[in-house]
């Protein structure tokens, strides 16, 4: 029984001491490597940005053609009531477009401004240290 408590207790304590040499310390990549890896997720953000507002204009013409198609059927509907009803629905759903458009000319505008002020381009080199003499 004295074994099995000792042997327990070297397992508690080994145990510990095993694990803290198998953890690998994480070395801080160099200041140039940083840089970079600024850079390609600058550009990676850049690049789903740019998808983002391709997928944005698809969805707004997709939208476009429905709300043309919406419009046409209104001519056709001879019941005042659906018709008032339809006249609602297109109503909305041109605000909706609207909107989509304003949200998609401010995006692009925020788009150029990132770009402009350097957001999307290389990393600026960060300013040199002063030594103190």
């Amino acid at each position: 029984m004295k074994h099995m408590r000792l042997l327990l207790v070297v397992m508690f304590i080994l145990t510990p001491l095993l694990r803290a040499q198998d953890a690998s310390p994480q070395a801080t990549p160099p200041t140039a490597s940083r840089g970079q890896m600024r850079s390609e997720q600058r550009q990676k953000m850049m690049e789903m940005h740019k998808q983002q507002m391709e997928a944005m204009k698809a969805d707004v013409e997709k939208m476009k053609s429905s709300l043309a198609q919406m419009k046409a059927n209104l001519l056709t509907i001879k019941d005042t009531n659906e018709i008032a009803r339809w006249r609602n629905n297109v109503e909305m759903w041109e605000t909706m477009v609207g909107h989509m458009e304003q949200m998609q000319k401010h995006m692009e505008s925020m788009s150029g401004m990132m770009h402009d002020h350097g957001m999307g381009g290389p990393p600026s080199s960060p300013p040199a240290e002063k030594k103190p003499e």
